[in-house]
């Protein structure tokens, strides 16, 4: 029998969990994912080994949240129910025994699917033409968000082909994570607090009480499953999958069915360490017996099939405690708050180190020094704090306040009217210029191998260079270099040649190097070929910058300022002097792919990402993130993930590092069949 402390231990994990939950269906989360499925693990194995504390009620056998009260209530025909979870190849194995035994030995295949992490959906068709959406809800009862989803691209009001009496199709919608980027960006550029990531996006646009906001926001829909079907028939899911497709409805190409459990782990192992190719973030594997029959004879748990099972990678998220918040400075002079963490392992790295965005996310966010928090990383993104665990907050902890001067050159932060960030107004801050100089010098910029940050520092510290112009005099201090630690001869010659050399780059690269606010790459190379020269650009008034297609009103205001200041303007003057170009040769290949979209898949020996993603844009092509029918090319690398297999089914021609050459050099004719 259950003593006292394990009776209130259950108690306590069941209270937990359900707040817990209800604040993660109002897209409030207050710990991470990890942390919820730990505490519903440690309920398992108690209720495990104490059946008589077992409840009809326990979080254990409910599937979600309550649905909210701003839309009508509507029961499923068939329960959505949640998914066993499996963090281990001993886990999986576990489970397909337990598959194995249930089916008595008999042969069976298993169907692998991505666990795209969204918001579930179901989509109930009636004589082919979308009738209703609900989402999850609680499992047995969702919210009708059917005005809302219609607005969603993908979905489609009328299925193709023979049309089924009834066909309820379950899913996923999603965020596209470089539309969330991009949509990020946006925000926090017009002083709109960040969205936390690309689930609670989704969730929240889903809910919106005006469908044209819904419309406004690029959510997308992943369909993995059914739920109640009059007039559809399918032996198999796998069959299923295939047969919703060819009706129109979504589905994720990277699917797949196999025989073994070997090959079931190859599938997990492969999309761990891809698990950033696809569009939507995905947090897991779901893998299901394929049979229907099967599937049957098997049957359910109180809130779980039997038949499938979730495989969970590692998680993005994972709390910490926060230690301190401070500030960068960085090229243009914008202070941005960062946190520094007790280190913790996210994604596989330890990070110590989050960025807080701006003071008016910090407010936002409420996060304060000494908090418990969650730390969120993606692939390649910088970590960020999602959200403080204020349960867990110290008594005496003080909201943060940006401090009122730079801590580099102790000169006043500014904070313009209508914008979100702070800067530091002073052209000689010590940080400001590192970080300009080592921009200025970086592969996006003016190129220049052998300066780097370090290299930067070191230079800047023995007064080698106090603005970014000094760079073009360093070869008249080759001795000064020579007496530096760990400069040989070899070192700074190749240095000084690379100095040389970006004396050469288009105008386009300097313009990127200058660390003009809002100009990147994109901007650089609008303006150049717009006014040809730095003298034009120079002359233009902001309506004339304004005027270039794709810069607008906020870009133009900001070049104009840059150029009106006198210091910038004698920097120009003193590159032009030492022989730095100020004019642009335009090497686009007659514009050779204007119109057309290219894919990146794998790595590539001859460029980085950001190279080729360059070198199409600079032919007025340009470069999308995942492959549709409107991909005109794929260019597939080492080791590609699922796109290259995403344009084999679509059809779109794949060009391997060799074409992808030509295509540039020579353009599309020389690749066409």
């Amino acid at each position: 029998m259950a003593d006292e402390e394990t009776r209130l231990r259950v108690e306590t994990l069941r209270a937990q969990i359900r707040a817990h939950r209800e604040r993660y269906y109002n897209d409030e989360p207050e710990i991470a994912d990890a942390e919820f499925d730990e505490l519903m693990a440690q309920l398992r194995e108690l209720e495990a080994r104490h059946p008589e504390l077992a409840a009809p009620d326990s979080p254990t056998h409910e599937v979600g949240a309550a649905p909210a009260p701003a839309f009508a209530s509507v029961a499923h025909r068939v329960r959505m129910l949640s998914l066993d979870n499996a963090f281990s190849r001993e886990e999986l194995q576990a489970w397909a025994d337990r598959v194995d035994r249930g089916l008595d030995g008999q042969p069976h295949r298993f169907t692998c699917e991505l666990k795209v992490d969204g918001v579930g959906i179901s989509l109930s068709y009636e004589q082919g033409k979308l009738v209703r959406a609900l989402t999850r809800g609680d499992g047995r009862v969702g919210e009708d968000v059917t005005a809302n989803v219609r607005t969603i691209r993908g979905v489609p009001h009328e299925l193709k082909g023979d049309a089924a009496a009834l066909l309820e199709v379950r899913g996923e919608i999603y965020f596209p994570v470089d539309d969330f980027a991009k949509m990020n960006d946006e925000r926090e550029a017009a002083g709109e607090p960040r969205f936390a990531n690309p689930r609670n996006a989704a969730s929240g646009a889903l809910r919106q009480k005006d469908p044209a906001i819904t419309r406004q926001r690029p959510l997308r829909v992943i369909c993995h499953g059914l739920g109640a079907t009059e007039g559809f028939d399918a032996p198999a899911h796998s069959e299923a999958l295939r047969r919703i497709a060819t009706a129109g409805l979504p589905v994720a190409p990277e699917t797949a069915t196999v025989g073994t459990v070997d090959e079931v782990w190859a599938f997990v192992e492969r999309w761990r360490e891809h698990r950033h190719d696809p569009a939507y973030e995905l947090d897991g594997v779901v893998v299901k017996v394929d049979d229907y029959a099967q599937q049957r004879r098997l049957g359910f748990t109180s809130a779980a099939p039997r038949w499938a099972i979730a495989f969970k990678y590692p998680p993005e998220e994972q709390q910490t405690e926060l230690l301190r918040i401070e500030v960068n400075v960085g090229r243009t002079g914008k202070v941005t708050p960062f946190a520094v963490l007790k280190p913790v392992l996210v994604a596989g790295s330890t990070i110590s180190l989050a960025t807080l965005h701006n003071e008016d996310q910090v407010a936002l966010k409420d996060v304060r020094v000494g908090d418990t928090v969650i730390v969120r990383k993606a692939g390649d993104v910088i970590p960020e704090v999602v959200a403080p665990v204020r349960s867990l907050r110290p008594e005496g902890a003080e909201a943060w306040r940006m401090p009122s001067e730079c801590p580099f050159c102790r000169q006043p932060l500014v904070r313009d009217p209508g914008e979100a960030a702070t800067y530091c107004q002073n052209l000689d801050c010590p940080n400001r210029l590192l970080e300009s100089l080592a921009h200025f010098a970086g592969r996006g910029a003016m190129d220049i191998e052998g300066l780097g940050y370090e290299s930067a520092k070191l230079f800047l510290d023995e007064g080698l260079i106090t603005n970014l112009a000094d760079v073009y005099r360093l070869a008249g201090r080759r001795d000064a270099l020579l007496a530096l630690d760990r400069f040989g001869e070899k070192k700074v010659d190749n240095l000084l040649a690379g100095i040389e050399g970006s004396k050469r780059r288009p105008f386009e690269h300097l313009l990127v190097g200058l660390n003009i606010r809002h100009v990147g790459g994109t901007v650089a190379r609008l303006l150049a070929r717009h006014f040809g020269d730095m003298a034009a650009l120079r002359a233009a008034s902001d309506a004339e910058i304004s005027a270039v297609g794709g810069v607008g009103p906020i870009i133009a205001a900001a070049v104009e300022q840059w150029f009106a200041n006198e210091r910038n303007a004698a920097l120009v003057d003193e590159l032009t002097v030492l022989g730095v170009r100020m004019d642009t040769d335009d090497t686009r290949v007659g514009d050779a792919l204007a119109g057309k979209v290219v894919v990146l898949t794998g790595g590539l020996e001859g460029f980085t990402r950001d190279e080729a993603k360059q070198a199409v844009e600079d032919r007025g092509g340009k470069v999308a993130s995942s492959v549709s029918k409107k991909t005109d090319y794929v260019v597939v690398g080492a080791d590609p993930g699922s796109k290259a297999a995403k344009a084999a089914e679509l059809g779109v021609p794949m060009l391997d590092e060799a074409a992808f050459v030509t295509l540039l050099e020579q353009g599309p004719d020389a690749v066409s069949d």
